[in-house]
C-alpha cells in the first residue's frame, strides 16, 4: 500500500498572546496507539500536536533494556534523525512519524514528546507489534506437500504394478496347470434313456 502523507491537523499557534496569567499549552492527540504490522511493512505513527508556540517534537524507542532516541525536529525547521533511523524515518510537521522497512527488533514502545518554547511538555506512547512474515515456513510447507504427493504417486504406481504382476502370475499358474488336467479322464456318468 501507499504510505500515508504527512497530513492531518498540523501544529498551530494559539491566537492569544502569551502574557501574565496565560499559561503556555501543549496538547498531543492520537486516534490509534496500538499498532500491528509485519516485517518489511511501513508504520505511520499519527499524532496531532497543538501548541501555544512552535513545539519541539522528540521521538524515542523503548524495548526491554533498550532505550534510544529516534529524532527531534521543529515544524518548518531542521530535522535531526539519529543515524540508526536516518534512512527509515520520515518526520512530519504535525509531529507524526513514518517508520519504513520494519524489522522484528522494531517491536516495542514508541514515545513522542512535544515541548513548547517555555519548556512545558506532553508525552504520548504507542505500542508496536511486528509480526514475522513466514515465507520460509510457507515455502517449506509447499515443498513438503509436493514431496508427499510424489511419494504418494510412486506408491500408487508401485501398487498398480504389483497388482498387474500378481494377475499375470496367477494367469501363468493357471495356464501351467491346464495342460496336465486336460489329459486326465473323468469317469463317465451313465446316460439316462427313456423307453
Amino acid at each position: 500500500g501507499e504510505n500515508p502523507p504527512c497530513t492531518g491537523r498540523t501544529w498551530r499557534l494559539h491566537a492569544e498572546r502569551l502574557g501574565p496569567g496565560i499559561e503556555p499549552r501543549t496538547f498531543l492527540l492520537s486516534s490509534q496507539r496500538n499498532l500491528i504490522r509485519s516485517v518489511q511493512d511501513d508504520v505511520f505513527f499519527s499524532v496531532d500536536v497543538t501548541s501555544s508556540g512552535v513545539p519541539t517534537i522528540r521521538w524515542s524507542f523503548m524495548s526491554g533494556a533498550v532505550s534510544r532516541p529516534i529524532g527531534a525536529w521543529r515544524p518548518g525547521g531542521i530535522t535531526n534523525i539519529t543515524q540508526d533511523y536516518s534512512d527509515r524515518v520520515k518526520a512530519c510537521d504535525n509531529g507524526s512519524m513514518l517508520l519504513s522497512d520494519l524489522k522484528l527488533q522494531d517491536a516495542g514502545y514508541y514515545v513522542v514528546t512535544a515541548e513548547d518554547p517555555a519548556g512545558n511538555s506532553r508525552d504520548l506512547g504507542f505500542v508496536l507489534k511486528v509480526n514475522e512474515v513466514l515465507y520460509e515456513d510457507l515455502q517449506y510447507l509447499s515443498v513438503t506437500a509436493l514431496a508427499l504427493m510424489v511419494v504418494a504417486a510412486l506408491l500408487m504406481l508401485a501398487m498398480w504394478l504389483l497388482h498387474q504382476g500378481c494377475r499375470k502370475l496367477g494367469a501363468w499358474r493357471r495356464r501351467r496347470r491346464m495342460p496336465g488336467e486336460a489329459f486326465k479322464r473323468s469317469p463317465e456318468k451313465p446316460k439316462l434313456t427313456l423307453s
